[in-house]
């Protein structure tokens, strides 16, 4: 388990690198493409539910989302009926480098899964998307603090 853990954390730091490269001329970092993918798919999105939905700490939500919203990819608005809640808009700039960062996306996952075959691809998405899933049950109970489910 050491291994696949480490593996995991490697290649996350290798994506993370890839990423800042490719994003670098749109003026995003390399984890700040989430929350752009986040608003276009979600347009008025709570900054609340962004967190919960990326597994992100809400501070970090708050602080990304003020550094994206100076340079102009969203704009943050309050909630017509609670004034407290920031809804979350992409703007056209965001919109536009959608695109662009979908394909940098597509390209690392093509290099990465180079010469597997489409069922060993299969296979893996599945493979990733339960350990996901389990990851986030667990998370989820500790980005909503009155969850009071058992933890491992």
């Amino acid at each position: 388990m050491d291994s696949f853990m480490r593996c995991i954390s490697r290649t996350a730091r290798c994506a993370q690198l890839y990423r800042s490269e490719r994003f670098e001329a749109l003026g995003l970092s390399g984890g700040q493409y989430i929350y752009i993918t986040c608003a276009c798919r979600n347009p008025g999105i709570s900054q609340e539910q962004m967190a919960r939905q990326i597994l992100v700490n809400k501070s970090n939500v708050c602080r990304q989302l003020a550094q994206l919203e100076q340079n102009g990819f969203v704009r943050r608005e309050p909630d017509a009926k609670d004034r407290r809640v920031l809804r979350v808009y992409p703007t056209e700039k965001a919109k536009q480098a959608l695109p662009q960062i979908h394909q940098a996306l597509t390209e690392w996952r093509e290099y990465l899964t180079g010469g597997f075959t489409e069922e060993e691809r299969e296979t893996l998405d599945a493979l990733l998307e339960r350990i996901l899933d389990k990851a986030a049950a667990y998370a989820e109970t500790r980005l909503v603090p009155d969850r009071k489910e058992e933890r491992p």
